[in-house]
């Protein structure tokens, strides 16, 4: 996959109309998600309901921007929009549904057939499918280790996030995995200062490695 074809092929009103599109699917998957999963207690307030939208068209139009008309970009859209439901999921009730986790790694690897399928990028699919697994594996060995430190919701999501990463490069696989603790560490040590936690186990894990995730998508190449 060539950054420099890419970045050609990105253009400013495709990224404004994609951003619009990202916004709109973030409300229908807000809904849908409310009407299949009533655990969660239905819809979130308003200004969050606002906020995730916004956020999902921006990540969105930045996707666009990063990738242009590439094949690869629907699979993309897919994580950011999931990625920024299932981070407000986990940060309001410490939860990643399994639905949710599967969709998007579903939904991905799905999208990155049809993208090596129309590019001939096989290299990038096998890479991708062999990223979801050592991630997957890295997670549940620490989760072992360390139960009270990484759920098991935290190792599902470590199957699509290697997925994602690995599509674009065994580098970008290696750091963002490590990436993820690091905002980890950073928005527990915050979050305990605002006296919105008392220790690091109660901060959600789940937003840290899908912000790593899509930093690494959208300023890496």
């Amino acid at each position: 996959m060539s950054s420099a074809g890419i970045a050609a092929s990105a253009d400013p009103l495709f990224a404004l109309a994609i951003g619009l599109l990202g916004a709109l699917l973030g409300v229908l998957a807000e809904l849908l998600i409310t009407r299949t999963m009533p655990r969660l207690g239905g819809l979130p307030g308003i200004w969050t309901r606002i906020t995730t939208a916004a956020l999902t068209g921006v990540l969105c139009a930045a996707l666009a921007l990063r990738f242009g008309m590439d094949w690869s970009l629907p699979a993309f859209l897919v994580l950011g929009v999931l990625g920024v439901q299932l981070a407000r999921i986990d940060f309001a009730h410490h939860l990643l549904p399994n639905p949710l986790v599967l969709a998007l790694l579903v939904a991905g690897l799905a999208l990155f057939v049809v993208s090596s399928t129309a590019t001939a990028g096989w290299t990038e699919l096998l890479r991708a499918a062999a990223g979801a697994a050592i991630l997957f594996v890295v997670y549940l060995i620490l989760a072992i280790i360390s139960p009270s430190g990484i759920g098991m919701g935290d190792v599902k999501l470590a199957a699509p996030v290697g997925l994602y990463l690995g599509y674009l490069g065994w580098s970008q696989l290696f750091y963002g995995g490590a990436l993820g603790f690091v905002v980890g560490g950073i928005f527990s040590f915050v979050l305990i200062r605002l006296n919105r936690a008392e220790k690091t186990s109660e901060v959600a894990f789940g937003p840290s490695m899908l912000a790593a995730t899509l930093g690494l998508v959208l300023f890496t190449s």
